[in-house]
């Protein structure tokens, strides 16, 4: 296949064309600049430009261009390019896909477990009401624009959980406290963090793409859930390290604003049913599994 990807250098990007090209697939990125080779395709997304003759040799788009939700704190500025990136960017593609007229076979377009806001302990299937709050907002405008592709192409619609890697992404910032033994749980601990393990997040995207009966929206969680206290000390132990001093709610609501309650603070215990249902085997079914992985040294 050749596989158009969008914020292909990302953390998730960059592990799906290892993947993809792994498997003898071809990715081929959308770039903000001229393009160099024949695997790069130039657009502007912010001004809709993307020529839409490009999409007549891709097989498959994925779509994962957006600012990263993890810088915080959300200042006004910083919220409208959250906003801006995703739905500029779905629109672009979206838009492309209606001019085309030999169609991409499938659009996997991103979204996130934001979507459910906080949930507390209720077990989140895909069915379940879109929640409050500014990411659970943002999560069903990005939906809704790239349902639009619909009538010209099958859509599949990931709702990301947090994506555990060794150096980037929800992590990044926790290990290096957790490896010198200052780590600890934001808040009570008791709030439910969905999560997913980096190569098992690619996996499932790429999964999806060639599993021609699944259509709409997906969790990509991982089946095996686990509190935010659970997750530190999983690490923790797989690091030898203790995880005893908890980070204050009121001191990272002070830090951080609504950030800390809706991506620290939230509960999202969401279920991975529907995607095993279609066949998919994970590589890191347990929080166990999952944590050797990121704190091993080797693959």
């Amino acid at each position: 296949m050749r596989v158009l990807i969008s914020g292909a250098s990302g953390l998730i990007g960059t592990e799906l064309q290892k993947q993809l090209k792994a498997l003898g697939d071809t990715p081929v990125v959308l770039v903000r600049r001229p393009a160099r080779n024949e695997n790069e395709v130039s657009w502007n997304p912010a001004t809709h430009e993307l020529d839409a003759k490009v999409l007549e040799n891709i097989d498959a788009i994925i779509n994962l261009a957006g600012a990263t939700t993890g810088k915080l704190p959300w200042i006004k500025k910083y919220k409208q390019e959250l906003i801006a990136s995703r739905l500029d960017s779905t629109k672009t593609l979206v838009d492309a896909i209606a001019k085309t007229k030999n169609k991409p076979k499938v659009l996997v377009s991103g979204s996130a477990s934001g979507f459910y806001g906080d949930q507390g302990d209720t077990m989140l299937t895909e069915s379940a009401p879109n929640g409050s709050g500014f990411l659970a907002e943002l999560s069903n405008k990005w939906e809704q624009e790239a349902l639009k592709a619909s009538k010209d192409t099958r859509v599949v619609l990931v709702r990301t959980s947090m994506v555990m890697s060794r150096k980037l992404g929800a992590l990044g910032r926790l290990l290096p406290l957790l490896r010198l033994g200052v780590g600890g749980s934001p808040g009570n601990g008791r709030q439910w963090w969905a999560w997913i393990s980096l190569p098992d997040e690619a996996r499932a995207i790429i999964h999806l793409i060639n599993t021609k009966s699944a259509e709409g929206v997906y969790n990509l969680t991982a089946p095996e859930p686990a509190t935010c206290k659970q997750i530190i000390q999983a690490l923790g132990n797989e690091l030898k390290r203790p995880t005893l001093i908890p980070v204050p709610a009121f001191a990272l609501k002070l830090a951080f604003w609504e950030g800390a309650q809706e991506l620290l603070l939230c509960s999202q215990k969401m279920s991975a049913e529907k995607l095993l249902a279609t066949g998919f085997i994970f590589q890191h079914p347990t929080l166990k599994s999952a944590c050797e992985w990121v704190c091993s040294k080797t693959e």
